[in-house]
């Protein structure tokens, strides 16, 4: 089993469950992705949360992504991961595997 913070830097997703669990996985919440490439204090806030997850040793992902130039400014700043209407809508379950196949094919 791993454990994923969902949403982290809004909420109830707060730096102390980084201390409390042990967390595999940061989705950075997709508020701070919207304005990345506009706004270079979310930018330099993405840019922290990259480096605080790496320094744990803990895997990121962004959230909310849906145009090309966030996953470019993602990638610059080191996120490996993404996830968001750039990629994909949601899908019903029956739907994935096609989606999967002409993806990874």
């Amino acid at each position: 089993m791993h454990l994923a913070l969902d949403g982290f830097g809004t909420g109830y997703a707060s730096l102390t469950y980084l201390r409390q669990f042990p967390v595999d996985l940061i989705k950075i919440d997709s508020s701070f992705v919207t304005q990345l490439t506009t706004n270079d204090n979310d930018r330099r806030i993405v840019a922290g949360i990259i480096a605080l997850a790496g320094s744990l040793s803990i895997a990121e992902t962004a959230e909310g992504v849906e145009h090309d130039d966030q996953a470019q400014v993602l990638r610059r700043l080191g996120c490996p991961s993404a996830q968001g209407f750039l990629y994909s809508r949601a899908v019903p379950a029956e739907q994935l595997t096609a989606l999967l196949d002409r993806t990874f094919a």
